[in-house]
């Protein structure tokens, strides 16, 4: 049996089928503010805060939770990065 199609047929190879997409940068600050990828990435501005949700949005396009994680403009995921407590209060 014959499993070639009569329709024509792109036979070329296309291993990136994820589309990628340019995402302009929205900081509009005369000191740009930190990139997404850089270690201070969350001491860009607000450009949007929903607390009631428990996330906002940095203008270098960092979304920031409420439980420290992070999701990145590329799709890359920063788990939660809470302090640890040193001085631990205990009832007496």
């Amino acid at each position: 049996m014959d499993t070639s199609s009569s329709r024509g047929t792109d036979n070329t190879s296309n291993t990136d089928l994820t589309p990628k997409r340019k995402i302009p940068s929205m900081c509009q600050h005369q000191r740009p503010c930190p990139s997404a990828e850089s270690a201070d990435r969350e001491a860009a501005l607000l450009v949007a805060h929903h607390p009631e949700q428990g996330w906002s949005l940095l203008c270098n396009g960092v979304l920031l939770f409420e439980d420290t994680g992070e999701l990145l403009p590329d799709g890359r995921i920063i788990a939660p990065h809470r302090p640890l407590a040193l001085d631990v209060m205990t009832a007496a």
